[in-house]
């Protein structure tokens, strides 16, 4: 199993933070090795939402679509996400948001495992590059959104 976890302080909200996190549509236009995005549902369940969506994940050459469970938690600014199918056995990552006197502090942790041995192997190679990447990639955006 591969895991990652983070806590950066941005110049931002939390509920800034947060809505960006949330819009999964958007994510090919910013977050590295994702070529499409895909909302296959979304439903209001009172205190959280739920949404299940699908990403286009290409590296070299690999390139695999996954379908996650993404549970949105508005009140608590969280976002919890977990595979549902694709090439990942198991796939958990969780976004917490609170606000500082500065911005907010974002924490993302991220655990996962591939079926297949090969790209669990080449993931190990180049893991905490690739997950420091993704969250450089949200701060960023939060950059060229929120300036």
């Amino acid at each position: 199993m591969s895991a990652h976890s983070e806590t950066k302080q941005l110049p931002y909200s939390a509920q800034q933070m947060y809505d960006l996190v949330a819009d999964v549509a958007r994510y090919p236009e910013f977050l590295p090795w994702t070529t499409a995005a895909r909302i296959r549902s979304h439903d209001d369940k009172g205190d959280h939402q739920v949404m299940v969506a699908d990403l286009m994940i290409a590296f070299k050459v690999f390139r695999e679509k996954f379908g996650s469970k993404v549970t949105l938690w508005p009140e608590k600014m969280q976002i919890d996400t977990v595979n549902i199918d694709g090439p990942f056995q198991f796939l958990e990552s969780k976004w917490v948001f609170r606000e500082t006197e500065t911005g907010c502090d974002v924490s993302f942790s991220i655990d996962f495992t591939f079926k297949n041995k090969i790209l669990q192997g080449a993931a190990g190679l180049f893991f905490h590059e690739a997950m420091t990447r993704v969250v450089t990639s949200f701060e960023a955006r939060a950059k060229a959104l929120y300036g």
